[in-house]
């Protein structure tokens, strides 16, 4: 994954590169472990991200069609043969598609919602960071991410957790948020605004 980017808008590529350090960590004995996401097992997890890489990927090229009109609450995903390549692929096409600054501006879609280009950008970068998190702690795995991505994360929380806590909003993009001191670790404080414990262990 090429590091020249547009230093305007956050950059996919670290996180991505988080995530496929994780991929060889996932074993066969992990795919029916628990996750943070009550509805999914590792195995979901992955289909979920498999979906999400490729929706956004082209959200950002704006090809609006199957890809980006499925809503991901329809069904569980379901995690197909040869995940791994399509998702490493897949995680490059969306890095490179949202390094231009076109795929920042108009409307695009994504799990079938009509929404700004640059509200997109950020999403993608929200659902990469927190499911590579669900993920690593699922897999018993160090999750090393880069703090550009984790405070552009923070910034895109903070409001949906100040609605979701004076009650003028739903109660959070993931779950009801759980606030954490500001002296607390970034990674923590953002997970913890996306609605889930930091301390999450498998089996809980």
């Amino acid at each position: 994954m090429d590091t020249d980017t547009d230093t305007r808008f956050p950059d996919h590529g670290p996180v991505c590169r988080s995530i496929a350090g994780l991929l060889d960590g996932v074993e066969e004995k992990h795919l029916a472990s628990p996750t943070p996401c009550p509805e999914y097992t590792v195995r979901e997890l992955l289909a979920h991200l498999v979906g999400l890489t490729l929706a956004f990927r082209d959200a950002g090229k704006k090809e609006l069609g199957v890809t980006t009109d499925s809503s991901p609450s329809e069904a569980l995903p379901q995690l197909e043969d040869g995940w791994r390549s399509a998702l490493l692929t897949q995680m490059d096409g969306l890095v490179e598609v949202w390094r231009s600054p076109d795929a920042w501006q108009g409307f695009t879609r994504a799990g079938g919602v009509d929404l700004p280009g640059e509200v997109a950008g950020i999403v993608a970068l929200n659902e990469l960071v927190v499911h590579g998190w669900d993920l690593a702690r699922s897999t018993g795995q160090a999750y090393e991410i880069d703090r550009a991505s984790l405070e552009a994360t923070l910034s895109f929380l903070e409001p949906a957790a100040a609605s979701a806590e004076t009650g003028d909003g739903p109660e959070g993009l993931f779950g009801p948020p759980v606030r954490l001191p500001d002296d607390a670790p970034l990674l923590d404080r953002v997970i913890g605004l996306s609605g889930r414990r930091p301390d999450w262990q498998p089996g809980e």
